[in-house]
């Protein structure tokens, strides 16, 4: 038996992951996998709470989100990959979480605000409102101690954490408090330069382009606005190219500013540089994609496996949760004679 830490981490299946996942989750998760026990959910059910109207999407989008994750490194002898909807103790655990939790709480939760107003909701389903208790479910099905998320994500974890110690103390320590390992990196800015890198915006790399899109989509990532000519002095601190030089081509980075600064390199010699040092980077994850979409049937046995080592965790949960709260019957064969 694994005496590690357990974390829980994942995603919504909403399309394909980008650089930026890679940056600000997927890199991190890949070192994280060899020193915790780690669990990866992909959350479909979470994705329906804005995509209920598009099942058939969610269902291409699983299977492209587990392709991304194996391609990015995620070794599945370390990692526990599986999808939220095949594990039906964190629905069951999710009522028990919902008695615990006032409507009045979800509608102050700053993430739930900002979502709904991004949506446009002038009224909110009762999936899309209990979001944070569905999470709490997800982390906690397995008895995680971290949860690694950005700033944004922290009231939902919160929520998590008075939701655990709420249930601890009526029922008894069942859980450990989960804590939030906070990401130190930045967000990797769009191609547009206007905001963080976001599929929905169209502004992103994708960890599946090839060569050529990756090319085509730097050469049209904003500079300086200010820059005319190539020999102009230019300012690197406003240049999205400059900003994704310093992420992936950190050996260089110092020299290009200063040449960025003195006009000594243009904008499209500039672009072409980074296009490479992109390309580079992202070919390990083409070799190991390629390699899975010739065997698709190991994505399929990876998340099957997965699912059922979830579910035996989560069943194990569920089992120190029913006993705590006095409704463990099939453990208690003579309840109904008494």
């Amino acid at each position: 038996m694994s005496k590690k830490k357990k974390i829980l981490t994942g995603d919504r299946p909403t399309g394909r992951l980008h650089l930026g996942h890679y940056v600000g989750s997927l890199e991190n998760r890949i070192k994280l996998q060899d020193e915790y026990d780690t669990f990866v959910i992909i959350a479909d059910v979470q994705a329906l709470t804005t995509n209920f109207e598009e099942p058939e999407k969610i269902k291409r989008d699983v299977r492209q989100v587990a392709l991304d994750y194996l391609a990015a490194g995620i070794d599945p002898e370390k990692t526990t990959i599986f999808i939220q909807s095949m594990v039906p103790q964190i629905a069951e655990l999710t009522v028990f979480y919902s008695m615990l939790v006032t409507v009045n709480q979800l509608e102050k939760n700053p993430t739930i605000k900002s979502e709904a107003a991004q949506y446009n909701y002038q009224e909110m389903t009762y999936g899309f409102l209990g979001y944070p208790v569905s999470q709490a479910a997800d982390i906690t099905f397995c008895r995680a101690h971290l949860v690694p998320v950005g700033e944004d994500q922290l009231p939902h974890i919160e929520q998590t954490r008075r939701i655990v110690r709420k249930f601890n103390n009526m029922y008894g320590e069942v859980f450990p408090v989960p804590e939030a390992k906070i990401s130190n990196v930045s967000r990797l800015v769009g191609l547009d330069g206007e905001a963080k890198m976001s599929k929905s915006l169209n502004n992103a790399i994708f960890l599946s382009d090839d060569e050529e899109t990756v090319g085509q989509k730097i050469n049209q990532a904003v500079t300086d606005p200010q820059r005319i000519r190539k020999d102009d002095p230019g300012n690197p601190d406003v240049c999205t190219v400059y900003a994704y030089h310093k992420v992936f081509n950190p050996e260089e980075e110092a020299g290009i500013a200063e040449q960025c600064r003195k006009g000594t390199i243009g904008c499209v010699d500039c672009k072409g540089i980074l296009t490479d040092k992109i390309n580079d980077f992202l070919e390990p994850m083409r070799e190991r994609r390629a390699y899975y979409l010739e065997k698709p049937e190991i994505i399929k046995e990876i998340l099957y496996s997965g699912v059922e080592r979830a579910r035996k965790e989560g069943e194990k949960t569920m089992a120190k949760v029913r006993e705590a709260m006095e409704i463990d019957y099939d453990a208690d064969k003579g309840f109904l004679a008494r």
